[in-house]
């Protein structure tokens, strides 16, 4: 099986030893995306809501790098600081995910890098 690091400009540079994404054969792991502006490396949005717009569009960035798009995500994970804002991010990301929506789980963590409010990784299945 192949396997190859993805990376893109138009998402944040990885801030530790990691890549943006692998592909391994025709599965594609991405890592946790957060509200970093990929221009400037500074945090996006003061809100969970707002910081989940970020989040997104950095998550389709790598998934567009990788040939993919969000219809080919199977499963996602999110991570709250606090599990009150789940309503608010919930309907930011369910504008981003196609019928059916991936698989999913979402849970309260108690610190994320750089003190964002979300963070989101998945798993995309890129169809040969």
């Amino acid at each position: 099986m192949s396997r190859a690091a993805i990376a893109t400009a138009a998402a944040p540079a990885a801030i530790g030893p990691y890549s943006q994404a692998i592909r391994a054969g025709d599965t594609l792991w991405l890592s946790g995306q957060i509200a970093l502006d990929p221009a400037t490396g500074a945090v996006r949005g003061a809100t969970a809501a707002e910081q989940a717009e970020q989040v997104m569009a950095n998550l389709g960035a790598v998934l567009e790098a990788a040939g993919a798009g969000f219809g080919q995500l199977v499963r996602c994970t999110i991570f709250l600081k606090d599990l009150a804002d789940f309503a608010a991010v919930n309907a930011v990301y369910a504008r981003f995910m196609p019928d059916p929506p991936p698989a999913r789980a979402c849970v309260e963590v108690s610190r994320l890098p750089r003190d964002v409010l979300v963070e989101i990784d998945g798993i995309a299945w890129l169809e040969q």
